[in-house]
């Protein structure tokens, strides 16, 4: 396998570019922003690194490895893969798991300590104790989806002293901290002894809708959401009446149906709901950044046959094998 061109079109500075140099050193490297990207770059690119725009994508002409910067991976990239059997499509899953499952926590730990309420009385000059506090000793804390992302989660929670059962789609050997993984047709009957639900799956068929009106109806009196996989996993109405029901305690999530969520979406004004714009992951620790880079070098060196590929994506299944 010969690799001529290098493209990237994900932020990355000198450093970064050195290690993608480094796994190819016979081929160019080219970093270009996506606002100035040309058809001619694309077409004579050999791998990709990056989220390439869908109307790039009739340019792919020698394209033999598409390594994407997100976890997730969107139906057009699968469909690109699908009618390009010669190319290999990876994804980042894997590199975001220590930001978001450390925002998870920390938002997780905001609503039971209701430091949202002290954050809102604090710009009301108000000094008001606002009651008792819940806490994750002793909680029953259910991950769905245990990926990178998800095992995380589960393990810093277990840390703090949580019982946690972990949600697969497929049935595996628990890791350190879980009690047991059980599989998706278990859902229903584990969601009225959770007292935390955390969300981190991909968009499929099976995922999409999935906490709807019915079961968020079968969650805990006072339990908790967190969804950080994607929004349309949420039904969103049917979360803003748990919320002032009291079915929830409280939620708080980093991905919406649609992002961005409307000005006037009613969620907004939701106290005991923490929304944030899709930002837990991202480059925002640079951990991340540098794990993004670091397995795309890895890819290339698979592409010419030192070593395995990481976050391969499964093109039947829709996501990382």
């Amino acid at each position: 396998m010969r690799i001529e061109n290098i493209l990237v079109i994900m932020r990355a500075d000198e450093g970064q570019l050195a290690r993608l140099q480094a796994a190819a050193p016979d081929a160019k490297v080219i970093r270009q922003s996506v606002k100035t990207l040309t058809p001619q770059q694309v077409a004579e690119a050999d791998v990709v690194v990056g989220n390439l725009p869908p109307n790039f994508f009739p340019h792919l002409k020698r394209i033999k490895l598409l390594q994407l910067n997100s976890a997730g991976v969107a139906p057009h990239y699968v469909a690109l893969g699908q009618d390009n059997p010669g190319m290999v499509l990876c994804c980042a899953s894997g590199a975001y798991g220590v930001a978001i499952s450390e925002h998870m926590l920390g938002a997780l730990l905001m609503l039971m300590k209701r430091l949202h309420q002290y954050r809102d009385d604090q710009h009301k000059a108000l000094w008001e104790d606002r009651g008792d506090v819940a806490g994750l000793r002793g909680a029953q804390v259910l991950s769905v989806g245990m990926g990178d992302i998800g095992t995380r989660f589960a393990q810093l929670c277990a840390c703090f002293g949580a019982q946690v059962i972990g949600i697969r789609r497929r049935p595996a050997a628990p890791p350190e901290g879980v009690q047991r993984i059980a599989t998706m047709d278990e859902l229903d009957s584990l969601l009225p002894q959770a007292d935390v639900v955390a969300l981190s799956l991909p968009e499929t068929e099976d995922t999409m809708g999935l906490m709807d009106e019915r079961r968020f109806g079968l969650m805990k009196q006072g339990s908790y959401l967190l969804n950080v996989g994607r929004g349309s996993a949420v039904v969103q109405p049917a979360l803003l009446e748990a919320l002032r029901r009291g079915r929830l305690a409280g939620a708080a999530i980093d991905v919406t149906e649609p992002e961005p969520l409307p000005k006037d979406d009613p969620l907004w004004q939701e106290p005991n709901l923490l929304i944030t714009p899709h930002i837990s992951g991202q480059y925002h620790l640079r951990l991340t950044h540098d794990n993004i880079i670091d397995m795309a070098a890895r890819n290339i060196r698979a592409l010419l046959g030192e070593g395995e590929y990481v976050a391969r994506v499964d093109l039947e299944a829709g996501y990382r094998a």
